[in-house]
């Protein structure tokens, strides 16, 4: 089966339609098309694209035919994780997708009135879907200005909120990847020692305030040897693309122990990540610039092109037995006041090697308003300021029963790309 080459359309330009129905408001438009792993009753774990409320399952099209002039290793669709996939480099992955998006354009009939379209079109509420990547290495960063500045004011001094090398380099620390896990699966609230201010000696148990930080995370697609080191402008070669990132924290836990390494056992318990994968590509029509940076940074952090991208956030609250989630926080990830290039180019800069499939976060997204701070420290500040939700309840921190609901979406020009969600629910310490 011969097929041309084909570019993706300029949207603003010349809108692009499909033959699938995708419902309005959809996350999962013709212009997004995100990689992901599924599986169902009748299927193993594949590789699969979403368009609407179905998953076109690329193992399938590749048996018919329809990638034979890429010349792609056998069975390359039917592993359980991105990373082989993802290792052939951006120039097939990004033919992949952009032959799935001719198919299923409205006047192509290829697909379309092909026999096989049944087989190849998989509902998506039939589907279980899997971690999406094989994650080797996780690190987390913490690049919103506004998050830092909050926590810095909450702990310690109002006046000098940000600690002196925040301005000067994206701060950041390894997480543990064994704990990640795909939306939908529960977390058990987690036990440690914590230490109050009016406590003489540290108490032991359940967390008491934990908390979800609202995040996204890049996945690494090409590796490094060791000591070499990525540009800013080399580090978009090196990002497949993005997930929403649940980067769960047991507050009174860290607290107590993060002096001085950093968070442990406050962190390492459960990160809930979003199962589609949207690529780099897909966001492009909503790159924008990032917020203005003061001082000057070192010449290996400078960036001469935008690396921001505007990506509304939102975080919501579902108590157990209520069935209507309260929206929380609405963020926006153009907050971010370290970009993406930046975080890649210091995590490199000292010949740390990465591999396909590592995992990057954010670290919290807030915004300059209190209804758009990423995580209940914030909206609570410190458990201060209970936030009311539609039910009628209060919260400070989250309580066993309640699910944790994350959403993102970027909408420019009538075009709609959007990540799903990652839901968890918090299940009591054992």
């Amino acid at each position: 089966m011969q097929f041309k080459d084909f570019v993706m359309s300029d949207t603003t330009m010349n809108p692009l339609s499909t033959w699938v129905e995708v419902p309005k408001n959809s996350d999962f438009t013709i212009y997004n098309l995100p990689f992901g792993v599924f599986k169902n009753k009748r299927l193993s774990p594949r590789i699969g694209i979403a368009i609407g409320d179905k998953i076109v399952d690329l193992s399938v099209l590749d048996q018919e035919g329809f990638f034979s002039d890429m010349f792609l290793p056998e069975g390359i669709f039917l592993n359980e994780a991105l990373n082989e996939l993802i290792s052939l480099g951006k120039t097939q992955t990004k033919k992949i997708r952009e032959r799935v998006q001719e198919l299923l354009l409205a006047d192509n009939e290829k697909l379309r009135d092909h026999s096989i379209r049944g087989k190849v079109m998989v509902n998506r509420k039939e589907a279980e879907m899997l971690l999406p990547v094989k994650i080797g290495d996780y690190t987390d960063f913490y690049s919103s200005k506004e998050h830092a500045t909050n926590v810095g004011k909450m702990f310690r001094d109002p006046e000098n909120a940000l600690l002196p090398n925040w301005k000067h380099l994206p701060v950041g620390y390894h997480g543990r990847a064994s704990s990640i896990i795909p939306s939908g699966v529960p977390i058990i609230r987690p036990k440690g020692q914590f230490k109050d201010p009016d406590m003489d000696v540290p108490g032991f148990g359940p967390s008491r305030r934990l908390d979800f930080e609202l995040e996204l995370a890049f996945i690494t697609g090409k590796p490094t040897k060791l000591g070499d080191s990525i540009s800013t402008e080399e580090a978009e070669d090196y990002i497949f693309g993005f997930v929403l990132f649940n980067d769960w924290s047991a507050r009174d836990i860290q607290a107590w122990e993060y002096v001085p390494l950093g968070p442990f056992l406050g962190k390492s318990f459960a990160s809930s990540i979003s199962p589609w994968v949207v690529t780099l590509e897909a966001l492009e029509h909503f790159r924008t610039a990032g917020p203005k940076q003061e001082p000057e940074v070192l010449p290996y952090l400078q960036c001469t092109s935008n690396h921001s991208f505007d990506l509304q956030l939102e975080a919501y609250i579902q108590p157990e037995n209520v069935k209507q989630a309260t929206k929380v926080c609405t963020s926006n990830f153009k907050y971010m006041y370290w970009n993406v290039a930046q975080q890649l180019a210091h995590h490199t800069v000292n010949g740390c090697n990465i591999n396909v499939g590592d995992m990057m976060a954010s670290g919290t997204i807030s915004g300059p308003t209190e209804d758009s701070f990423g995580s209940m420290l914030e909206l609570s500040w410190k458990g201060t300021k209970p936030v009311k939700l539609d039910s009628g309840e209060e919260r400070k921190f989250i309580e066993d029963g309640d699910t944790v609901i994350m959403k993102g979406f970027a909408e420019k020009d009538g075009i709609r790309v959007g990540f799903g969600e990652v839901r968890a629910s918090v299940l009591p310490a054992k």
